[in-house]
């Protein structure tokens, strides 16, 4: 679980995103993330660029956690990142909803 003194993680509008990221984020209705998925980015030196591995059952909120990661690593490093999804239809998916 979250730590007590750590919920405020739980809020997107408290990991440092463009206000755009966020605006788009609120628009589809994502406002706060679920403990586990804090707890996921909070481990470690994951937001650092170390490596994670998570599962979690489908429509669990992973993808949440990988956009997470990526936009705070591209934006803080200015370097790219690559993206793998397992299908073309939900590639062309991210592709816009990321742009």
């Amino acid at each position: 679980n979250v730590p007590e003194d750590q919920a405020d993680k739980l809020l997107l509008a408290n990991w440092g995103l463009p206000k755009v990221v966020l605006e788009k984020y609120h628009s589809l209705g994502v406002v706060q993330m679920f403990e586990w998925q804090a707890e996921c980015l909070m481990l470690g030196q994951v937001l650092e660029g170390r490596n994670l591995v998570y599962s979690a059952p489908t429509s669990a909120g992973k993808t949440l956690v990988a956009e997470l990661l990526i936009l705070k690593r591209v934006l803080e490093t200015r370097k790219k990142a690559l993206l793998i999804l397992p299908f073309v239809s939900v590639a062309k998916e991210k592709k816009c909803y990321l742009q």
